[in-house]
């Protein structure tokens, strides 16, 4: 089973894109992570709202989860299509985007998981942390690290 990451960016497609190429025919669990609004609020540092009854969290929860089961299933046609044979899957954030994916393949015994790269350098990289690096480095899978068209055509042209 492969486990396929899944947020929709151009990173992320590219990756169904390339796993399809590689591992053609195989079983693949296309996951989309989602955010509990109470969790972005906790992390943010933002309290605005929770207070204020005009604010239903459980609506804005629905909308997101809902959100991540519509991008889910994008991805899952696009790994079909890619010569995967792909469900879509969504999971509620965990402690880190990292830690989610890997309980989720746990759950569903995936080897390899495949997952775009931001592309992210320096001071960037940093502040925002690498879904991919936490991935590489608490893992006892394959992970595999796609990059976007973009990111590798630039990455191209600065090695020549």
């Amino acid at each position: 089973m492969i486990l396929l990451c899944y947020d929709g960016s151009p990173d992320a497609q590219a990756a169904i894109d390339r796993a399809g190429e590689l591992l053609s025919g195989q079983a693949a669990t296309v996951l989309t992570v989602w955010e509990p609004f109470i969790d972005v609020m906790a992390r943010t540092g933002l309290g605005f709202g929770l207070g204020n009854p005009a604010v239903n969290v459980e609506e804005i929860d629905a909308a997101s989860e809902q959100a991540a089961r519509e991008r889910a299933e994008e991805g899952a046609e696009r790994a079909r299509h890619a010569g995967l044979n792909a469900e879509p899957r969504t999971r509620a954030r965990g402690a880190t985007i990292a830690e989610t994916i890997l309980s989720e393949a746990d759950e569903i015994g995936a080897d390899p998981i495949v997952l775009g790269s931001r592309g992210l350098t320096g001071l960037k990289s940093v502040l925002l942390g690498s879904v991919s690096h936490a991935l590489v480095q608490h893992t006892d899978r394959a992970v595999i690290v796609v990059p976007s068209p973009a990111v590798a055509t630039e990455r191209a042209a600065h090695r020549h």
